[in-house]
């Protein structure tokens, strides 16, 4: 599971509202600042790009899923890659286009399972370059590598 910006920021609060045991400060406060810094500094970029970024990976998969049902990757599921690849995200926010693209993803993993049992690298390939798109799509940058 990947937490939430919701899930982190509401996560913060609870450590910022709570004081601290007697024992627990110092060194241990110190950190625990650095660490909430950081949880808000990563939640800031994903607030920045989160939507547009899972916005561009529903839709990269549903164009995929198009290509896939018009060659006839995968016959058994052509049914439901049609509808699947004409559809659009409708909720923007985070919840919603995460909830569209668990949606997607299960069946892209089925599709990339009979792919890879079909025996065709090129359209293997494919998915997993699209999947290392998304990657790098999601990926945040750390203090100091921006």
């Amino acid at each position: 599971m990947n937490p939430t910006v919701p899930e982190l920021l509401i996560g913060s609060l609870v450590a910022m509202s709570e004081p601290p045991e007697a024992e627990a400060t110092g060194d241990f406060a110190a950190g625990r600042m650095g660490v909430l810094g950081l949880i808000s500094f990563l939640c800031a970029q994903e607030a920045e790009t989160g939507a547009a970024v899972r916005h561009a990976e529903n839709d990269a998969i549903r164009a995929l899923f198009a290509v896939a049902a018009r060659e006839e990757w995968a016959r058994e599921l052509a049914g439901e890659l049609r509808p699947l690849a004409e559809g659009q995200d409708r909720d923007f926010t985070l919840t919603g286009l995460d909830a569209a693209n668990a949606d997607l993803r299960r069946v892209l993993i089925r599709l990339q399972t009979v792919v890879e049992q079909s025996g065709h690298p090129d359209r293997e390939r494919r998915i997993l370059a699209l999947l290392l798109e998304h990657a790098r799509a999601r990926s945040l940058k750390l203090p100091g590598q921006l």
